[in-house]
């Protein structure tokens, strides 16, 4: 059975500039996929590493998401045991999804997760980015 995690991504204004991030990054690491550090490492690692994404909550909203491909023990300079959830490099646009905020990570069943766009569709790209957050609030999108 598959499961997902959704996090809140803090600092990012949209989904092109979380791409623009992760890409200056791997080129500063050669070789290096994306990654997301956590102090908690998931119970439910077999599950995740099942098919699971990281679906990110951009300004308040689920924007995209991105496939897990394994979770990575890293010890910092303080000795201490996190989690590096490995992702593909690939962004996968969704339907936007409000989310309230909340701290950490949290699971997220497949059920309750936002369908993905066509490919090269961007949400709210059509109309205006306030109405687009307008219409995702009373889940018209």
């Amino acid at each position: 059975m598959t499961i997902n995690l959704i996090k809140l991504c803090v600092g990012i204004d949209t989904a092109e500039a979380l791409e623009a991030w992760q890409s200056v990054r791997r080129k500063e690491l050669p070789g290096e996929l994306p990654r997301h550090v956590t102090r908690m490492w998931p119970k439910r690692e077999a599950e995740l590493l099942d098919g699971g994404s990281l679906y990110w909550v951009i300004k308040g909203q689920v924007q995209c998401r991105q496939k897990i491909l394994r979770l990575d023990e890293v010890r910092g300079e303080d000795g201490i045991r996190r989690c590096g959830i490995v992702l593909e490099p690939a962004l996968h646009r969704t339907v936007n999804a409000i989310k309230r905020p909340f701290q950490g990570w949290r699971y997220l069943k497949p059920e309750d997760a936002p369908a993905d766009l066509p490919t090269g569709r961007r949400a709210g790209e059509d109309i205006p980015a306030d109405l687009n957050r307008a219409l995702a609030e009373i889940g018209v999108i």
